[in-house]
This record gives structure tokens, sequence and C-alpha cells, in this order.
């Protein structure tokens, strides 16, 4: 397949004004500036439109909380135990969620989706392609990163039960607590392997699952929306060498230099909100704004079912209203989702050895529930289901 006479947004580049994308084997296969130096049978040709990589949501819940359901399709929450690292998110999933399907039709080609924040230590992130029939051909990534969680929503939770935690220094000890387990596992796992007389540990599930993240191999990504609750989340990260990202940071524009000193990227969202609760009490559409101000590199996410997946372009219009410019509304939703989600090296550019996820504007696409004239998944026009 070759594109050819778009504007092409690649990203991670730039803008192309007059360019085109060739794509082989669902990847991308070369990427120019003019007249393309190939040809190709399947041709499609962009004058006047756009293209773009296809849109990432680097924090929802699609297929854990599905659409139309009660208790039958939460799956989200186990609140029995306020650490469970040995929680895949991949073996919640519904696939058939509708908003998969959704999202897909306004070109939202990727999600990472996981628990929710009722535990401290919450469980295993994945990231899927929102296209194919199981999750296993939808699998970009799991684990993709640890989901921790700061703040109210254990809180509330766990004093329900009259358990701990019922206070944030309980949450950071908790989280502490699993950490140094899993860091002393981890020690004791290497000098098995250097040892031959030394016994290996016993078999730990939340060990085990821990330690992609303090080898830095997947990111670690803490629910925090109060500024004193990002604060313990970095020091916390700073303490055990791990490799952060801020969801929601509700109140971030109040210590953006703060996090931007720490070089920390924040997935913003949802920007489509009301204050339903005290931690969003300084809830503001110009957060984003803010930080990317500051230097911090900044995602949006849905939250999804919170707010719809197909509304995550809507929602960085919502942040371009406040003064962020056009291109980095864009990066938003791709570049900078991509590398919050740890997949720079697979989506989120369009560059040469990416997969080929793209989309076709005929309209701006930053704006209120703008559907793409064509979505394009792993080097095939993907049919409208509306």
């Amino acid at each position: 397949m070759l594109i050819e006479n778009g504007r092409i947004f690649t990203g991670a580049k730039g803008v192309l004004e007059n360019g085109y994308v060739l794509i082989r084997d669902g990847k991308i296969a070369a990427v120019g500036e003019g007249a393309a130096p190939m040809s190709d049978p399947e041709r499609i040709d962009a004058q006047g439109r756009l293209v773009t990589p296809g849109f990432i949501d680097a924090h929802c819940h699609a297929g854990m909380w599905e659409e139309g359901l009660a208790f039958e399709g939460d799956d989200g929450n186990e609140e029995t135990d306020p650490s469970t690292p040995q929680l895949r998110a991949l073996d919640a999933v519904n696939p058939t969620d509708r908003a998969f399907r959704d999202a897909l039709d306004y070109g939202v080609t990727a999600v990472l989706t996981g628990t929710g924040s009722a535990n401290p230590v919450a469980g295993q992130i994945c990231a899927l392609k929102t296209y194919g029939g199981t999750t296993d051909e939808m699998l970009l990534k799991a684990p993709a990163a640890i989901k921790f969680a700061m703040g109210e929503n254990p809180k509330t939770v766990y004093n329900g039960k009259s358990q701990t935690p019922a206070t944030r220094m309980a949450i950071a000890a908790i989280i502490r607590e699993q950490l140094m387990k899993a860091r002393r596992y981890m020690q004791d796992l290497e000098k098995a392997e250097q040892d031959k007389d030394a016994d290996p540990p016993e078999l730990d599930m939340k060990c085990e699952a821990l330690l992609p993240l303090l080898r830095r191999e997947i990111k670690a990504h803490f629910h925090a929306h109060r500024a004193d609750d990002i604060c313990t989340a970095l020091r916390i990260a700073q303490e055990f060498d791990l490799d952060p990202v801020i969801i929601h940071a509700t109140e971030g524009h109040l210590i953006a230099d703060t996090i931007a000193r720490a070089g920390v990227p924040v997935v913003c969202g949802p920007i489509i909100s009301t204050r339903t609760k005290p931690e969003l009490r300084n809830l503001e559409r110009f957060n984003a704004k803010r930080l990317l101000d500051a230097g911090v590199p900044v995602a949006v996410n849905t939250d999804a079912p919170e707010n719809p997946l197909d509304m995550l372009a809507t929602a960085a219009a919502v942040c371009a209203m406040e003064g962020i410019p056009h291109e980095k509304a864009l990066e938003m939703l791709t570049c900078n989702a991509a590398k919050a989600a740890g997949l720079e090296n697979r989506i989120g550019s369009i560059l040469p050895g990416l997969d080929a996820d793209l989309l076709l504007f005929s309209q701006d696409p930053i704006g209120l529930l703008v559907r793409p004239d064509m979505v394009i998944c792993g080097g095939k026009v993907q049919e409208k289901t509306v």
C-alpha cells in the first residue's frame, strides 16, 4: 500500500507538508517528502488530507468494565487484598466490549487497559490494539506497566471494610513493603543463579510480577490526583529506581515544575469531567497546558468507561482551547502516549519499522467527535461499523 500526496503528521519527526507512506506486511516501510520514488498496486491519494498515526489512549479500563453491564461485566477491582501485583488485566478483558469498536471508528487504534484504583498495588496493565478477534490477537504487550493507586480511592475502599489502608501513610507503606519484598526476592534469585550452592527463594507470584518493573523493563503507572500524592509517587519511584508515569495528575498544574524536574511524563484525564469527589476540587482545563509549558511530556486519556473512548481526540481539543498548539495536541494522542506506554518502538509515530496503524482526515481531527475518513489497521483498511 502506498499513501501519496498527504500532509503527514509523523509524530516524533514533525510534519511533512506533502509526503508519502509505503506499507509492507503490516509495517511502515518508508516515509518521505514529495513524490514517492516507488509504486504500489494499492495506491491511496491523500491529496488535501492529513495522515496521522493511530490514536492511543494511555489509560482506560476498556473491556474490564463492560458497557451496558453491572457486576457481570465489572472485573477491574479485586477488593479483597490491597496488594495484588499478580493480577493480569489481560485475563479480565472482554474483546467483544463495544468500547473497542467505537474507539476504532474514531481512530483510537491502541489502548492501555487495566485494573482500577481500589488497591495500592493494583496489578498488571496490558496494551492492546482495538482491532482483532481475541485479546491474544489484539495484544501489544502484557504486562505493559504495573498499576499503583494513591489517595482517596484505596482509602475509601478499605476504610469501608475497617481494614488497612485507611490513611495515605498506609497506602505508601503497603507499596513500599511489596516493592521491598520483590527487591529482596530478585536479589535472592540472582544469588542462586550465581552460586550453585544457594537455594532459590520459594515461588512468590506477587514478587515475580514485580521483577520486570524493578528491572525497568516496564513502567510504573501511578494513579494520583492530588499534588501530595503525586509527590509521594515520585518519592517511591526514586527510592526503588522505577520508570514512573503519573496518571490523571489533576493537581499537576500546582506542582508542574516539580514534575518537570523529576523528568516524569503525565497522562492527563479524563479532561471532560466534573468535580465529583474531593480529589477533583482543583480540576482545571488548563492543567495539560501548564504541564507542557513547564516541560512535562503530556498525553491525554478518557479513563473509559468514565468517558467514552471515542472522545479521546475531543479531550485533546478541550486542551487545545486552553492554548496548546495544534501539533502538540496531536502529539498528546500519538507519540507522547506511546512513550507513556513504553511502546514508542511499535506505535505512535509514522516511521519505518513501526506498525502501520494510520488515520486519514479531511478535516481537523482536534475537534468534537471527528471521525477519520479512513482507518488503516496493520496495513489494511478498516471497514466502518456505523
